[in-house]
């Protein structure tokens, strides 16, 4: 059995993990959040809950000892978080991570997308770039993972790209990055190293079709 650690429990695309983890007898999942109550309207039957804050090293690596595989799905001052999650990761000696940053935050979103992508979210880039190099610089056994702009579209449709390939589409659903990071904890050993770009295929274009 495999023990993982969901940080950010309440995200949106945590939430699509948590319901497919839902009656998994292979993966025992303990959930860590600030704010518990959030996920009331969740089936977490079987479910460890820990309410705690990231930035608390302390209280995450409590919540961290026993565990195989620690996901963050995070929103908020990243590289402090990221800094306080590898810390709690070394003393624990937890070595596998997935971890969620953004697109465009290698500038490799190339053409009329990578231009408006810049102007719409530039500006908020750099802590997520910031925590990427840390994680890379760690040691660890992560995957990264950069996903399009997200969509709330009931569907499972991905193709992925490499951190030196020119990032593809500009949208995909918060879905499918749940179902990606699945393919993850069912199979921690795939796509260590990997720095992951995640779009729906055919969403090529200036910008995303909803905007």
């Amino acid at each position: 059995m495999t023990n993982v650690l969901i940080l950010g429990a309440s995200g949106a695309i945590a939430r699509h993990v948590i319901e497919f983890l839902h009656g998994n007898d292979a993966i025992n999942t303990t959930l860590f959040l600030r704010n518990p109550a959030k996920l009331r309207d969740l089936n977490t039957t079987g479910m460890a809950i820990v309410e705690g804050d990231v930035t608390d090293t302390a209280a995450l690596a409590r919540a961290m000892q026993g565990q195989d595989l620690v996901y963050a799905n995070l929103t908020g001052d990243m590289e402090v978080m990221a800094r306080s999650l590898l810390d709690a990761m070394h003393q624990t000696g937890v070595k596998r991570l997935i971890f969620v940053t953004s697109l465009g935050i290698y500038d490799e979103v190339p053409g009329a997308f990578g231009e408006w992508n810049r102007r719409e979210i530039g500006a908020y880039l750099p802590p997520y770039r910031a925590a990427a190099d840390l994680i890379e610089a760690s040691g660890l056994d992560y995957t990264i993972l950069r996903p399009a702009w997200l969509t709330d579209r009931d569907e499972v449709e991905y193709e992925t790209a490499n951190r030196n390939e020119p990032f593809k589409g500009t949208e995909v659903s918060r879905k499918s990055v749940a179902a990606y990071v699945i393919t993850l904890l069912r199979d921690p050993a795939e796509d260590i190293g990997g720095n992951i770009g995640l779009n729906k295929p055919g969403t090529d274009g200036d910008k995303p079709a909803f905007m």
